[in-house]
Protein backbone atom coordinates (compact mmCIF):
# COMPACT_ATOMS: atom_id res chain seq x y z
CA UNK A 1 0.00 0.00 0.00
CA UNK A 2 1.14 3.55 -0.95
CA UNK A 3 0.23 6.91 0.10
CA UNK A 4 1.90 9.96 -1.01
CA UNK A 5 5.19 8.54 -1.99
CA UNK A 6 5.59 6.59 1.55
CA UNK A 7 5.27 2.79 1.49
CA UNK A 8 3.19 1.52 4.76
CA UNK A 9 4.03 -1.70 5.59
CA UNK A 10 1.77 -2.46 9.17
CA UNK A 11 4.19 -5.43 10.14
CA UNK A 12 7.13 -3.07 9.48
CA UNK A 13 5.24 -0.42 11.35
CA UNK A 14 4.40 -2.49 14.39
CA UNK A 15 7.92 -4.22 14.88
CA UNK A 16 9.11 -0.54 14.82
CA UNK A 17 6.70 1.06 16.85
CA UNK A 18 7.52 -1.97 19.26
CA UNK A 19 11.13 -1.29 19.48
CA UNK A 20 10.23 2.31 20.35
CA UNK A 21 8.00 0.97 23.23
CA UNK A 22 11.10 -0.78 24.49
CA UNK A 23 13.88 2.05 24.00
CA UNK A 24 11.28 4.44 25.93
CA UNK A 25 10.61 1.81 28.38
CA UNK A 26 14.29 0.88 28.94
CA UNK A 27 15.00 4.49 29.52
CA UNK A 28 12.53 5.09 31.73
CA UNK A 29 13.95 2.43 34.00
CA UNK A 30 17.50 4.16 33.64
CA UNK A 31 16.06 6.91 34.76
CA UNK A 32 14.05 5.88 37.76
CA UNK A 33 17.38 3.62 38.84
CA UNK A 34 19.25 6.70 38.30
CA UNK A 35 16.99 8.86 40.77
CA UNK A 36 17.12 5.76 42.87
CA UNK A 37 20.53 5.59 43.19
CA UNK A 38 20.95 9.53 43.80
CA UNK A 39 18.33 9.00 46.70
CA UNK A 40 20.15 6.24 48.21
CA UNK A 41 23.69 8.05 48.19
CA UNK A 42 22.24 11.41 49.21
CA UNK A 43 20.58 9.53 52.19
CA UNK A 44 24.04 7.92 53.45
CA UNK A 45 25.80 11.67 52.37
CA UNK A 46 23.91 12.99 55.49
CA UNK A 47 23.82 9.51 57.81
CA UNK A 48 24.77 10.47 61.47
CA UNK A 49 28.10 9.14 62.38
CA UNK A 50 28.58 5.90 63.62
CA UNK A 51 29.13 5.50 67.26
CA UNK A 52 32.83 3.66 67.64
CA UNK A 53 35.30 2.67 70.33
CA UNK A 54 38.52 1.55 69.93
CA UNK A 55 39.26 -0.86 72.57
CA UNK A 56 43.38 -0.94 72.09
CA UNK A 57 46.18 -1.22 69.90
CA UNK A 58 47.92 -4.60 71.01
CA UNK A 59 51.50 -5.25 70.28
CA UNK A 60 52.98 -8.67 69.67
CA UNK A 61 56.78 -8.72 69.51
CA UNK A 62 57.85 -11.87 68.53
CA UNK A 63 61.57 -11.67 69.74
CA UNK A 64 60.61 -10.15 73.01
CA UNK A 65 62.94 -12.08 74.91
CA UNK A 66 66.01 -11.48 72.46
CA UNK A 67 64.86 -7.75 71.53
CA UNK A 68 62.90 -6.29 74.43
CA UNK A 69 59.95 -3.82 72.99
CA UNK A 70 61.15 -0.11 73.04
CA UNK A 71 59.59 2.96 74.07
CA UNK A 72 59.77 4.04 70.46
CA UNK A 73 57.55 1.17 69.65
CA UNK A 74 55.37 1.96 72.67
CA UNK A 75 55.10 5.35 71.35
CA UNK A 76 54.17 4.78 67.93
CA UNK A 77 51.30 2.70 69.57
CA UNK A 78 50.29 5.74 70.95
CA UNK A 79 50.53 7.30 67.49
CA UNK A 80 48.77 5.02 65.22
CA UNK A 81 45.98 4.62 67.62
CA UNK A 82 45.05 8.26 67.63
CA UNK A 83 46.04 9.00 63.79
CA UNK A 84 43.44 5.78 63.18
CA UNK A 85 40.66 7.45 65.00
CA UNK A 86 41.39 11.51 63.81
CA UNK A 87 40.99 9.63 60.17
CA UNK A 88 38.29 7.92 60.80
CA UNK A 89 36.53 10.56 62.51
CA UNK A 90 37.57 12.98 59.61
CA UNK A 91 35.75 10.76 57.06
CA UNK A 92 32.14 11.99 58.90
CA UNK A 93 31.26 8.47 58.86
CA UNK A 94 32.62 7.50 62.38
CA UNK A 95 32.47 9.30 65.75
CA UNK A 96 34.98 8.07 68.12
CA UNK A 97 33.73 7.48 72.30
CA UNK A 98 36.24 7.74 75.08
CA UNK A 99 36.88 4.23 76.94
CA UNK A 100 36.57 4.95 80.34
CA UNK A 101 39.84 3.89 82.71
CA UNK A 102 37.62 1.72 84.56
CA UNK A 103 36.47 -0.06 81.39
CA UNK A 104 40.27 -0.34 79.68
CA UNK A 105 41.43 -1.64 82.50
CA UNK A 106 39.00 -4.71 82.12
CA UNK A 107 39.75 -4.76 78.11
CA UNK A 108 43.55 -4.83 79.53
CA UNK A 109 42.97 -7.48 82.29
CA UNK A 110 40.62 -9.89 80.05
CA UNK A 111 41.52 -11.95 77.37
CA UNK A 112 43.32 -10.56 73.95
CA UNK A 113 40.21 -8.51 72.34
CA UNK A 114 39.60 -10.86 69.01
CA UNK A 115 40.32 -14.16 70.55
CA UNK A 116 38.12 -13.87 73.65
CA UNK A 117 34.83 -15.95 72.59
CA UNK A 118 33.25 -12.22 71.73
CA UNK A 119 34.19 -10.13 74.63
CA UNK A 120 34.80 -7.42 72.34
CA UNK A 121 31.03 -7.67 71.86
CA UNK A 122 30.04 -7.23 75.42
CA UNK A 123 32.40 -4.40 75.48
CA UNK A 124 30.82 -2.27 73.03
CA UNK A 125 27.42 -2.94 74.33
CA UNK A 126 28.33 -2.01 77.85
CA UNK A 127 30.09 1.67 76.03
CA UNK A 128 26.93 1.77 73.99
CA UNK A 129 28.46 1.82 70.30
CA UNK A 130 27.29 0.48 67.35
CA UNK A 131 31.00 -0.34 66.44
CA UNK A 132 34.19 -1.72 68.03
CA UNK A 133 37.66 -1.64 66.48
CA UNK A 134 40.83 -2.88 67.53
CA UNK A 135 44.35 -3.15 66.26
CA UNK A 136 47.22 -5.61 66.17
CA UNK A 137 51.16 -4.87 65.50
CA UNK A 138 52.83 -7.77 65.03
CA UNK A 139 56.69 -8.06 65.31
CA UNK A 140 58.74 -10.67 63.44
CA UNK A 141 61.78 -8.36 63.58
CA UNK A 142 62.95 -4.87 62.92
CA UNK A 143 62.43 -5.45 59.67
CA UNK A 144 59.30 -7.44 59.41
CA UNK A 145 56.32 -5.72 60.67
CA UNK A 146 51.99 -6.20 60.46
CA UNK A 147 49.25 -3.51 60.99
CA UNK A 148 45.99 -5.43 61.58
CA UNK A 149 43.26 -3.48 61.86
CA UNK A 150 39.56 -4.97 62.83
CA UNK A 151 36.19 -3.78 63.37
CA UNK A 152 32.73 -5.13 64.37
CA UNK A 153 29.15 -4.22 64.64
CA UNK A 154 28.33 -4.71 68.20
CA UNK A 155 24.46 -5.28 67.44
CA UNK A 156 25.10 -8.01 64.85
CA UNK A 157 27.52 -9.69 66.97
CA UNK A 158 29.77 -9.68 63.79
CA UNK A 159 33.52 -8.74 62.29
CA UNK A 160 32.69 -6.71 59.40
CA UNK A 161 36.40 -5.31 58.62
CA UNK A 162 39.88 -7.15 58.77
CA UNK A 163 42.79 -5.85 57.30
CA UNK A 164 46.02 -6.49 57.07
CA UNK A 165 49.77 -4.13 55.88
CA UNK A 166 52.88 -5.31 55.73
CA UNK A 167 56.18 -2.69 57.01
CA UNK A 168 59.15 -3.07 55.97
CA UNK A 169 61.52 -0.95 58.65
CA UNK A 170 60.12 0.06 62.01
CA UNK A 171 60.25 3.35 62.02
CA UNK A 172 57.50 6.45 63.21
CA UNK A 173 57.44 6.50 59.02
CA UNK A 174 56.38 3.10 57.75
CA UNK A 175 54.17 2.68 61.01
CA UNK A 176 52.17 5.55 59.26
CA UNK A 177 52.80 4.85 55.61
CA UNK A 178 51.19 1.61 56.17
CA UNK A 179 48.35 2.49 58.43
CA UNK A 180 47.58 5.28 55.77
CA UNK A 181 47.98 2.72 53.22
CA UNK A 182 45.21 0.85 55.04
CA UNK A 183 42.47 3.30 55.90
CA UNK A 184 43.01 5.10 52.18
CA UNK A 185 42.49 1.72 50.35
CA UNK A 186 40.65 -0.40 52.06
CA UNK A 187 38.49 0.94 55.17
CA UNK A 188 38.26 4.73 53.99
CA UNK A 189 38.98 4.32 50.01
CA UNK A 190 39.22 8.32 48.78
CA UNK A 191 39.88 9.53 52.48
CA UNK A 192 42.97 11.80 52.61
CA UNK A 193 45.10 11.33 55.94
Amino acid sequence: MRTDGIMFDSTLQSARAEALRRVMSSLCAMAIAGLMTAVIFAGTAYAEPQRIALLGVHFQNDNEGYEPTTDAEKNRLNMISTAFKEQLEASGKYTFVPVPASEQQKIDAGQLVGACGGCEFDYGRDLNVEHVAWIRVQKISNLILNINVYMADVAKRKVTFIHSVDLRNNTDESWMRGLNYLLQNYLLPGAQG
